[in-house]
C-alpha cells in the first residue's frame, strides 16, 4: 500500500494520554449510598482506620478483609464478610456539560479525564450469614452489652434469673426488634412461638460461596404407590429401579436362636453371575473347615483369584454367614453350622487385640502401587524372591511363635501352631458346658491364660526376639497369684463388640514384660534385658 492511501488510517488512531499513577481504593458497597450517608457507610465498615489497615500494601492475610455491620452496636448481628482483591482498574472523571442549541434543543457533552489507578478493591461477594435476633431485654443479652461497654458494675450485678419454664408463648407477644411484617406472618401461620432464650452462635454457616446445585430428578426413578397395611393410607414414593444393589453375608447376633440355612433369596437369584469355579473351591474349603476368617480364606487363593473374589460381591454371601459379636465375630461360618452348639468349634474362636503399643511402619498405598507397577521391580525380583513373597503371604494368618507375619494380632485358635499355645488350646479340662458370649467354650481363666501367652509372644516378636517358655510360665504364675488382675478387670468393657478384646495398657504391658525379664535368671544376656526394661520405662514417670 502506498503512502498516499494511509492518511485516513493515521488520522483515525486515538491520541495517547499520560496515565497518572495516583492510587485510589475502591469499595463495592452492597447497598445504596447517598453523598450525605458516606460517613455512615464508612462507619459500618469499621471506620477510616480499619479501611487504611485493610488497604495498606504490607497488610497481612488476616488483615486484608472487611466486615460490613448493617446493625452496628448489636453484638448478636453477624457481619457480611468482604475481601480485598488486586485490580488493574482506571478511575475516570466524567463531566457532562449541557449546551443549548439555537433551535432550543438541550444537548449534553461528555468529557472524560483519567484521575488515577485502582490497585485494590473491596468486594462483598460472599453470602451473608443467617441472622437471629434474641430478646434484648433478657438479662443475658444485657450482660453481653455490659461486656462491650466494660461496665464492671453491671457485670458484677448479674445473676442467673429464675427459670420460669415459659418455653412457649403466644405468637402475638413478639419481640419489639422483630419486623412487624414478619410478626404478622408468624401470627397467621403459627399460634405460638418458642421462648427458649436461645442465643445465636458466632457463626451459623461456613459456606461463603453459593453453589449451583442444578437439581434434576433421577430419570431412573419411578413413582410407586405404597399402601399402609394398618390404616389403608396410600403414599407415593420415588424408587430408583436402576440403583446398584450390593450384597453382603448374612449377619446375626450371638443371642439369635437360629442360624441361616442358606443365602437370602436376593443373593440366590444372582448365583449364576458368580464364577462357578471359585465358588465351588470356596465351598470345598467350607466343607473341610466350617469357620474361616477372611484372611485365612483369602490366603488359599492366588492374587488374581483373590482380585476376582473382591470384585464379585456375590461369592462370599453364597458360602456362609457371620456373627456380629461373640467369640466368632466377623468370621465366615458355613450355613446350617452353629458353633454355639458344637464343642469342637472352640478351636475356631478368634483372639484379637490392637497393636497400639508397638506400631510397625509400613509403606503407603501409593508407594506399594508404584512399586507393583514398576517394570524395574519385576525385573530385579528373581523367581525365588517372588515365590518366597507368595509363600509368606499364604501364611500371614498363622502364628508359630517364631516368625512375625503381620503387625496386628488377629488369629483363630486353630491357626496358632506354637507348641506351648497349642497344648493350652487342646486342653479339654477347663471347658464350659454352655457356650458363653464372651469366652466361648473356654472358661474365663483358661482363655485369659491363652491370651496372656499369645500377647507376650506376639509383642516379643515385634521387639525383635523370640519369647522363651520360662518367660511365659512366669507370667502365668503372676496371673495365678492375682498380682495383675485388678487393672485388667477394671479395664474390661462387657459390651457386645468387646468380647474377644482386652489388650493391656502401655504401662501394664511394660511392667509385665520387665518382670518376666528379671525373673528368668538363666539367661546369658542379662545386661540386654536390663537395658530393654530401662527403655520401656522411659516416659512413664509413674512406673520409674
Amino acid at each position: 500500500m502506498s503512502d498516499e492511501a494511509r492518511p485516513s488510517s493515521i488520522r483515525s488512531e486515538a491520541p495517547e494520554r499520560p496515565l497518572l499513577s495516583t492510587p485510589f481504593y475502591s469499595i463495592e458497597y452492597p447497598g445504596y449510598v447517598k453523598p450525605e450517608s458516606v460517613p455512615l457507610a464508612v462507619s459500618n465498615l469499621g471506620g477510616p482506620s480499619r479501611l487504611e489497615t485493610a488497604f495498606k500494601r504490607t497488610a497481612a492475610k488476616n488483615e486484608a478483609f472487611l466486615e460490613l455491620n448493617l446493625r452496628p452496636g448489636n453484638p448478636f448481628a453477624h457481619p457480611i464478610p468482604g475481601d480485598i482483591v488486586s485490580t488493574n482498574n482506571i478511575l475516570l472523571k466524567v463531566v457532562r456539560r449541557k449546551r443549548r442549541h439555537p433551535d432550543g434543543e438541550c444537548v449534553g457533552e461528555f468529557t472524560a479525564e483519567v484521575v488515577g489507578i485502582i490497585p485494590k478493591t473491596a468486594r462483598f461477594r460472599s453470602m451473608a450469614d443467617y441472622q437471629f435476633q434474641p430478646d434484648m431485654s433478657d438479662p443475658l443479652a444485657q450482660l453481653r452489652l455490659a461486656m462491650d461497654r466494660m461496665d464492671v458494675d453491671a457485670i458484677r450485678q448479674y445473676s442467673v434469673p429464675e427459670e420460669k419454664e415459659d418455653y412457649v408463648v403466644p405468637a402475638s407477644t413478639h419481640p419489639p426488634e422483630l419486623d412487624p411484617a414478619l410478626a404478622e406472618q408468624n401470627e397467621q401461620t403459627f399460634g405460638s412461638r418458642s421462648n427458649l432464650r436461645l442465643f445465636p452462635p458466632p457463626l451459623f454457616s461456613r459456606q461463603n460461596v453459593p453453589q449451583n446445585y442444578n437439581f434434576k430428578a433421577n430419570p431412573a426413578s419411578i413413582v410407586t404407590t405404597l399402601v399402609n397395611e394398618e390404616s389403608g393410607e396410600e403414599r407415593k414414593r420415588l424408587i430408583n429401579k436402576g440403583r446398584w444393589k450390593g450384597h453382603g453375608p448374612v449377619t446375626i447376633a450371638f443371642g439369635d436362636p437360629n442360624v441361616p440355612e442358606g443365602p437370602p433369596p436376593t443373593v440366590e437369584n444372582v448365583r449364576t453371575q458368580a464364577n462357578s469355579e471359585l465358588l465351588n473351591r470356596i465351598l470345598e474349603f467350607m466343607n473341610e473347615r466350617p469357620v474361616w476368617t477372611r484372611a485365612a480364606l483369602y490366603n488359599q487363593f492366588s492374587p488374581a483369584e483373590l482380585r476376582e473374589i473382591h470384585n464379585s460381591k456375590i461369592i462370599m454371601p453364597l458360602v456362609g454367614y457371620m456373627f456380629s459379636d461373640g467369640p466368632w465375630r466377623d468370621a465366615m461360618i458355613r450355613f446350617k453350622y452353629d458353633p454355639r452348639k458344637e464343642l469342637d468349634a472352640r478351636i475356631y474362636q478368634r483372639i484379637y487385640f490392637r497393636n497400639a503399643n508397638h506400631p510397625v511402619a509400613r509403606p503407603s498405598v501409593v508407594a506399594r502401587r508404584q512399586e507393583g507397577r514398576s517394570a524395574a521391580t519385576y525385573i530385579n525380583r528373581s523367581i525365588e524372591q517372588e515365590e518366597s513373597f507368595e509363600a509368606d503371604r499364604r501364611k500371614s494368618h498363622i502364628f508359630d511363635g517364631q516368625n512375625l507375619t503381620k503387625e496386628t494380632a488377629a488369629f483363630q485358635l486353630c491357626d496358632i501352631h506354637d507348641p506351648m499355645l497349642k497344648e493350652m488350646i487342646e486342653d479339654d479340662e477347663n471347658l464350659r458346658e454352655v457356650c458363653d458370649e464372651r469366652d466361648g467354650w473356654y472358661s474365663a481363666q483358661a482363655l485369659e491364660r491363652i491370651k496372656t501367652v499369645l500377647r507376650h509372644k506376639f509383642f516379643s516378636l515385634l521387639q525383635g526376639y523370640v519369647a522363651t517358655e520360662e518367660e511365659c510360665e512366669a507370667l502365668l504364675e503372676q496371673d495365678a497369684a492375682g498380682r495383675s488382675q485388678t487393672t485388667r478387670i477394671k479395664r474390661l468393657k462387657f459390651g457386645k463388640h468387646n468380647m474377644a478384646k482386652g489388650a493391656l495398657r502401655p504401662e501394664d504391658a511394660a511392667v509385665r514384660i520387665c518382670r518376666s525379664y528379671l525373673m528368668v535368671l538363666p539367661y546369658p544376656f542379662l545386661s540386654h534385658r536390663l537395658r530393654d526394661c530401662k527403655q520401656l520405662l522411659i516416659g512413664m514417670p509413674e512406673l520409674s
